[in-house]
């Protein structure tokens, strides 16, 4: 796996959006520098309302940032519509909801053939949906083509939401809550079948979860995401096994570790709100660490009222005011 040059990174990306109901504005994304190495599965964690799948969204096109930059192999990211369309023959989404994103009076066959057919890519378009619906797991692939959504599992549909994403041959998936919607039994089957394609086509992935059991089952490295920006990332054993930042440990403490003593970390206050980014480090309204240190302790940290740096796009790092020095020690 080459991970040197990176095959999507954003620099310094933020995401705002307006003012509305009484409220300021959102800072849904807030500084984030992410890169994702050539064949490389990146594994993007945080609670529910704290960006990710905004920053996935943006990824893709779909949301322009308000600020810094998007780039694909190192080309910052055109907004223009023809710009667009040929980005998006390089990176595709994959949207947590297969159900949702099918169209329920659409066969198989042309629900695969949708991207194809939108960028002018006809020719030779059985065979195209056949070797994406084979690569995506469903063989024999024309026992599909004609069945529709509700005749299939929900493993089933999600194979054929990849298909569609496969027929364009990208280079880049960007896979929102992937298995989210699947029954337990069925989420490995789609976690391998992202490993294979990994392995066999040299796809690189994104995959946004609030699942760390997926981060340890099929990702290279870890970015942790708290409202709007990553607070820590390093490889899956820097991250997992030794976590710096309390909101990482936070988030870990919850899968039963099998000791006696064994008790997971209530987080205390308000969950994230991207309307309201408190002062100094984002998190220390929440953290137990700060909660339980002296005021002596808390004038010299700086948590309340000193900003955090923005980590970069592939440090193995932890963004806390607390830690000493921030940088994780590399396995």
């Amino acid at each position: 796996m080459d991970t040197r040059t990176p095959a999507l990174e954003v620099r310094d990306l933020s995401v705002v959006y307006p003012a509305s109901g009484g409220r300021g504005p959102a800072r849904a994304v807030d500084g984030v520098n992410l890169s994702v190495g050539q064949g490389e599965i990146v594994a993007l964690i945080g609670e529910s309302g704290c960006g990710k799948s905004t920053l996935a969204r943006a990824l893709v096109g779909l949301v322009k940032p308000t600020g810094g930059q998007v780039l694909y192999q190192d080309t910052p990211l055109d907004y223009s519509a023809i710009a667009l369309k040929q980005y998006r023959r390089h990176t595709q989404l994959v949207l947590q909801d297969p159900g949702g994103a099918l169209n329920p009076k659409q066969n198989v066959y042309d629900a695969v053939a949708l991207g194809p057919r939108l960028h002018g890519l006809t020719d030779r378009l059985p065979e195209t949906v056949r070797n994406a619906l084979a690569q995506a797991g469903l063989r024999p692939p024309e026992d599909f083509f004609g069945r529709y959504p509700h005749e299939l599992s929900g493993g089933q549909q999600q194979r054929v939401v990849i298909a569609g994403a496969l027929a364009l041959n990208p280079s880049v998936i960007v896979a929102d809550e992937p298995v989210a919607s699947l029954d337990a039994s069925v989420r490995g089957e789609i976690l391998k079948l992202m490993l294979r394609l990994r392995d066999d086509l040299g796809l690189s992935a994104l995959v946004v979860s609030h699942d760390l059991g997926l981060a340890w089952n099929i990702a290279d490295r870890v970015a942790v995401m708290y409202l709007g920006r990553i607070v820590e990332q390093g490889t899956v054993e820097e991250v997992l096994l030794r976590p710096q930042h309390p909101y990482t440990q936070a988030l870990l403490s919850v899968i039963p570790s099998g000791a006696e003593d064994w008790r997971p970390t209530l987080l205390t206050g308000e969950p994230p709100d991207p309307t309201a980014i408190p002062a100094g480090c984002r998190f220390h309204p929440r953290c137990g660490r700060w909660a339980a240190a002296s005021a002596d302790e808390r004038a010299a940290s700086g948590c309340d009222r000193r900003e955090l740096p923005v980590l970069a796009p592939d440090a193995s790092a932890a963004a806390c005011h607390l830690l000493s020095p921030t940088a994780l020690e590399t396995a």
